[in-house]
């Protein structure tokens, strides 16, 4: 979804609806592009363990590459690496001048990524921008007097700068490309068009770089103009790239290197001549190998691969082919540095799997050298200089940090609290230290428990790592989930988990930790859906409304691809449904006009019984989908709370881990299994979190089932508890979408336990909700939320009303309808028919709630 519009509605909503709010605020939110989570982990520099980026020395011996946030320097044929820099901030993009003193790289600190400049033979390092943009991709000229750089710095958007650089400094700064407004109908990419990775021809006269000028979909092709400003470009080679091409010049200027998945599901390594013609892979494998760099003897390429799930350095042989890998065995550090082993110990005392966050006396994040780094992609600035970084553990972690005092954070899941701990590393010893989780006081049922899922992971979707299902199935067990169902897509034309998909039981899974591979159906116009338990086939082409290509119709609609999943006893749910409520009267595009991946005819699939479950808490604005949903339970729909966090889990920099949001179902004591947890699902046995924990009962019945009371004004009994792991401002009795009964919390706004009862005179429904007006770490969300799914009520004589909410889901699907009549993508008229009367027939289930 476009993340950036994403972030500043629903901040908008949160700071006009709320009392209070944290500034919650995007990494790097100078950056004006749509989808900042596709963007910042394909293209911007992230904290890796692994190394991340490289550059040769001029003599074609060494390395100079970033690796957890530092530079480092490594002689091939050698496991001894030398760190160059060590903060504050974190190091990535090395480039060496010709001469070989002087190392240029981005710097990210102070919510910026600036350039510096580190010089080889004094070891002093110093700023060369200003001005708080995000510049990345510096590449010094041939002759070495002339750095060209990406930046922010115009309008907020990547265009490619060219600068004069002597004596360690930089001058005259000139933009060399333009900025230019594209009329085509991006979704995923901003309307103005942009310039990444620039490289320099062998002669220095022209720059190499990738736009995506003239082109809907992807980051674009390769272009070639002369390295001055308002020169003319031409376009050498175009197929469809996502942030990670970095086209390089061979040194005798003939040939290109570049990472490609053209006609596969992974980056591999392609050459093609540099004037333009046919390209040819020169390296393969199911994983990405990305970032080549030429050496300038014309003999080897170094590149960045995660072959083995983390990342690592490569070289490969340019004849031949043979590649050997770089390995810092030995690391030689500029600070003093400690070694810290961390044990986290469960219930019985012993190792459990956990998330750990480690931060050193420098405020930078820690982890163990073979850890998968990962990183919030929002924070509040107020309370730490950098977004919280983490890694996931089986329980026992070994890190090396610098001397002085770390702090250690650990958490599993919502049902153990949060410990926090602080510990004294000396220079050159070994601390140890254990620590111990306690679960919450959490009420338990004799006949039945709780089971956690979430239904919205995606193991592979094109982030730094190489995800697979055993590695999957680790990060479950850390986050405390009993499911996963990983939803498999595409990411653009390939869909990395394709060769996953399977109707079984992924053979990873444990007892307690269940894998399944389902799907997510994509449209750029109706909204997603997650399709679970799909027995025979993945839905193919498993996109619609893809403007510009042979997918751009707007058939099938969800509705129909929920009659294709239905008739595989697949389960139908709509995903990260809404960030604001849709306002049809106002706002005839229902997404402020605004390219979102919003729930748009999820009134239409619930009129017609095609919806299973939404994510009532997931990878969008809780609040928001709530106003929708508490409309349609108002027409009569009885809709299960889904949840799914839409988690990345391959990628370094995401909004949350797997299960960030979850759904617990109720489920029978003793081993867990998919049907009788999914049978809960459907049949609304669920409550909806990203950190509360939530129980309800009204009347004596439990979350899903039904209240038979008789006519006239009743006293029905309810019970509710909450347990959190953080703070929790509002804990609400919801009936008919308004605000019944606010409860009592205790003094610590953790926990809840009330009795009491309520007014009932009228048909409908009752919910519990909890949640809080700011952020609060470790839930790594906008705020802290939770919904458990209704008890419904049926009062003799009365039946629900709901007049003003079925006028508000006509005039809703007249907007759906115009813009059906406006579209002119139908392969056939049939199609256009079709949609039509799918639309009409739902309107007509609400003219009759009126």
């Amino acid at each position: 979804m476009t993340e950036q519009c994403r972030m500043k509605l629903v901040l908008l909503l949160l700071l006009t609806s709320l009392p209070a709010v944290s500034q919650l605020d995007p990494v790097l939110k100078q950056v004006d592009l749509p989808d900042p989570y596709y963007y910042r982990e394909m293209y911007l520099p992230q904290l890796t363990t692994g190394p991340s980026s490289a550059a040769w020395t001029p003599d074609s011996q060494a390395l100079v590459y970033s690796m957890a946030g530092s530079l480092w320097r490594q002689k091939l044929g050698t496991a001894d690496a030398e760190q160059l820099t060590s903060g504050p901030g974190y190091d990535y993009e090395p480039d060496c001048s010709p001469d070989g003193r002087w190392v240029v790289y981005a710097s990210y600190q102070n919510d910026a990524i600036e350039l510096w400049i580190l010089d080889l033979t004094t070891k002093r390092t110093r700023q060369v921008t200003s001005g708080s943009a995000v510049n990345v991709d510096p590449r010094f000229s041939p002759d070495g007097k002339r750095l060209a750089f990406v930046s922010t710095a115009y309008n907020g958007r990547f265009h490619i700068f060219v600068a004069d650089f002597g004596r360690g400094w930089l001058s005259n700064f000139q933009r060399v490309t333009g900025e230019t407004r594209s009329a085509l109908p991006r979704f995923y990419y901003s309307q103005y068009d942009h310039e990444i990775s620039p490289a320099w021809s062998p002669d220095g006269a022209e720059l190499m770089f990738v736009s995506n000028r003239g082109h809907i979909y992807g980051t674009g092709g390769f272009w070639r103009m002369k390295a001055e400003p308002g020169a003319e470009a031409r376009e050498i080679h175009y197929e469809e790239t996502a942030w990670k091409a970095r086209p390089e010049f061979s040194p005798d200027g003939k040939r290109i290197v570049y990472a490609s998945y053209l006609g596969g599901q992974w980056h591999q390594l392609w050459v093609m001549p540099s004037s333009g013609g046919d390209a040819l892979p020169i390296s393969y494998g199911d994983f990405d190998n990305t970032s080549p760099r030429w050496a300038p003897d014309g003999k080897k390429i170094a590149f960045v691969s995660n072959r083995g799930g983390n990342t690592s350095l490569w070289i490969q042989e340019v004849t031949g082919g043979a590649q050997t890998q770089i390995i810092a065995k030995q690391r030689r550090y500029l600070k003093p540095m400690g070694t810290l082993s961390i044990k986290v110990l469960g219930s019985l005392g012993r190792p459990t799997p956990a998330r750990i966050f480690v931060t050193g006396e420098d405020g930078r994040a820690y982890a163990p050298d073979d850890a998968w780094m990962h990183a919030e992609d929002n924070f509040v600035r107020s309370e730490r200089p950098f977004e919280a970084h983490y890694f996931h553990t089986s329980g026992i972690a070994e890190i090396t940090v610098p001397a002085g005092q770390v702090t250690v954070e650990v958490m599993k899941g919502f049902e153990y609290r949060i410990e926090k701990e602080q510990v004294k590393v000396k220079a050159g010893q070994r601390a140890a230290l254990s620590i111990h989780l306690k679960s919450l006081d959490v009420p338990r049922e004799p006949h039945f428990r709780w089971a956690s899922g979430d239904l919205h992971v995606h193991m592979n979707y094109g982030g730094a790592y190489r995800n697979t299902p055993a590695n999957l199935v680790k990060q479950e067990e850390a986050e405390n989930l009993a499911l996963i169902e990983d939803l498999i897509v595409n990411k653009e034309v390939r869909i990395p988990d394709i060769a996953y998909f399977s109707p079984k039981l992924d053979p990873a899974s444990t007892p307690d930790h269940l894998l399944f591979h389902a799907q997510e159906f994509h449209t750029n116009y109706w909204g997603h859906l997650g399709l679970l338990n799909l027995t025979r086939n993945f839905l193919l082409p498993g996109y619609s409304a893809y403007a510009g290509s042979a997918a751009a119709s707007l058939f099938p609609t969800d509705a129909a691809v929920a009659d294709l999943a239905h008739a595989q006893q697949g389960l139908v749910g709509f995903v990260h449904p809404f960030d604001f409520a849709p306002d049809p009267v106002k706002d005839p595009t229902l997404t402020h006009g605004e390219p979102l991946d919003a729930a748009l005819e999820l009134p239409v699939d619930v009129a017609l019984g095609k919806v299973d479950y939404i994510e009532a808490a997931g990878f969008s604005d809780h609040l928001a989908t709530a106003q929708v949903w508490y409309r349609l339970l108002n027409c009569g729909f009885r809709i299960s709370a889904g949840a799914g966090s839409d988690a990345m889990a391959d990628y370094a920099s995401l909004h949350g881990p797997v299960g960030l949001a979850r759904v617990y179902a109720r489920v029978s004591q003793g081993p867990l299994k998919i049907a009788p947890w999914l049978s809960a699902l459907k049949e609304r046995h669920t409550f909806a979190t990203n950190g509360p924990l939530l129980g309800f009962t009204l009347g004596g019945k439990e979350i899903g089932d039904e209240v038979k009371l008789p006519a006239g004004e009743n006293k029905v009994k309810f019970t509710a508890w909450m347990r959190s792991i953080v703070p929790i401002d509002h804990l609400q009795v919801i009936c008919n979408g308004e605000v019944v009964r606010d409860l009592k919390l205790g003094g610590d706004h953790e926990t809840a336990n009330v009795a009491d009862d309520i007014s009932i005179s009228k048909s409908g429904w009752c919910l519990l909700r909890a949640w809080s007006e700011k952020a609060e770490h470790p839930i790594l969300d906008l705020y802290p939320y939770a919904t458990t799914g209704p008890i419904y009520v049926t009062t003799a004589g009365s039946r629900a009303k709901a007049a003003d909410d079925a006028a508000y889901f006509i005039s809703w699907i007249g907007r759906l309808e115009e813009a059906v009549q406006a579209n002119h993508d139908w392969n056939t008229e049939e199609e256009k028919t079709a949609v039509l009367k799918t639309l009409e027939d739902a309107q007509e289930v609400y003219k009759k709630l009126q």
